[in-house]
């Protein structure tokens, strides 16, 4: 572990069971972030040691290729419905509580998701997407990757079909941006307080000619760089033997937490061990729900919403008003304890709380004017809610 760097003790680091260090450590975050919002510019602090991972070193927007008036739209529109302190929390987990090291992680993920137009994923619906990105709906047609329940944890599960995967049906940025139309869904599925995902590599019938290193270093770029801790397990299910020789290339590429969240199956009978067999697919022996997968085509005028212009206005300001709330109590709650007088720590922590799960109704009621609807919205049985929540229907 690197100078500075702090474990996250078990059961720690998440809304509701923080340390007291990790505590002063987040606040020092938003701190540094909404300073950056206001001057875009932050020196080094003289009053601790370089060696305390609240100390942050120097860090400027323009050195990093962003500039103020972009910075806070890629925050508040990188954390959704969320917590906005689940976001920087990943960022700290990932970077061990360094916050010179997860501000600089936040600052570039927040620069990927503007240069590469992550909130295009989002307003365009599959067909429009696959008019611009080659092979982009194709994916969704035969069932490459899918969501369907959860697992006994709690965190939604998505399927990959890995034989279906051949590089020419479609081109590269196709392959990324639907990556990225599938992590995006699926932190709408992700309900507090659970905060990641689980992922079943189905290995049945790989070959080489499956194998894309191009695609393998991207995904393992967007765990690692742009949603970290957002994996919670990783299952690789009968990988063939001519697996193991790729294997051989892409273990090294992995970050450690990453790795140490991949497991490998053998047999149908493991996945019970992680997935309920209610939840899981009758197609793996011990499954027992007759789930099978099904794409729907965007239906005409479903995001007509979108086009009320006065609507989607009045819901706008009614979100950034409680998100501006939110940053002046953070701002409040950032000074804490260090002057005499004024309200208690708990009394502002109290007011977070409410302004967040306000936040998580004003964005939602938003959402539909602002997100084109996915399969998961105008499915027969829809999974995704209009208040945020996830709903599974399971065939037993």
């Amino acid at each position: 572990m690197a100078k500075g760097d702090i474990a996250t003790p078990p059961g720690t680091g998440y809304i509701g069971c923080l340390t007291p260090d990790q505590k002063v450590l987040l606040k020092q975050m938003w701190a540094q972030i909404l300073q950056l919002t206001e001057a875009g510019i932050i020196e080094p602090s003289k009053d601790l040691p370089s060696s305390d991972p609240a100390a942050v070193g120097r860090i400027s927007l323009k050195d990093l290729g962003l500039d103020k008036e972009h910075l806070r739209p890629a925050l508040w529109n990188n954390i959704l419905g969320d917590h906005p302190d689940s976001l920087l929390l990943r960022f700290l987990r990932a970077r061990k509580w360094n916050v010179t090291n997860g501000l600089n992680m936040i600052l570039k993920a927040f620069k990927w998701r503007i240069e590469d137009d992550i909130e295009e994923v989002k307003a365009k619906n599959e067909d429009e997407l696959s008019a611009k990105y080659r092979g982009f709906k194709l994916q969704l047609e035969m069932g490459k990757s899918y969501f369907h329940g959860t697992d006994k944890m709690g965190r939604p599960v998505v399927y990959i079909n890995v034989r279906l995967h051949k590089p020419a049906d479609q081109d590269q940025k196709a392959l990324e941006k639907f990556t990225i139309y599938v992590m995006e869904t699926g932190r709408l599925m992700i309900q507090p307080p659970v905060e990641t995902a689980c992922l079943v590599f189905d290995m049945t019938g790989f070959g080489l000619s499956n194998m894309d290193y191009n695609f393998v270093k991207f995904l393992v770029q967007c765990f690692e760089a742009y949603y970290p801790e957002s994996l919670g397990i990783l299952i690789v299910h009968k990988a063939p033997l001519v697996f193991w020789g790729v294997w051989k290339v892409i273990e090294p590429w992995l970050d450690p937490v990453v790795a140490s969240k991949i497991r490998f199956t053998r047999s149908d009978k493991e996945l019970l061990e992680i997935i309920d067999p209610n939840h899981l697919p009758a197609k793996y022996d011990g499954g027992k729900d007759n789930f099978t997968y099904k794409y729907v085509s965007p239906v005409p005028g479903e995001n007509e919403c979108m086009n009320d212009a006065e609507m989607k206005d009045k819901l706008t300001e009614e979100w950034k008003s409680i998100l501006w709330k939110f940053e002046a109590v953070t701002q409040e709650w950032i000074q804490s304890g260090k002057t005499e007088g004024g309200r208690s720590e708990a009394e502002i922590e109290q007011d977070r709380t409410q302004l967040a799960s306000e936040l998580r109704v004003a964005y939602f009621k938003l959402d539909p004017y602002i997100r084109a609807r996915t399969l998961y919205h105008r499915s027969e049985t829809p999974v995704l809610q209009r208040d945020g929540t996830s709903t599974w229907t399971y065939s037993n």
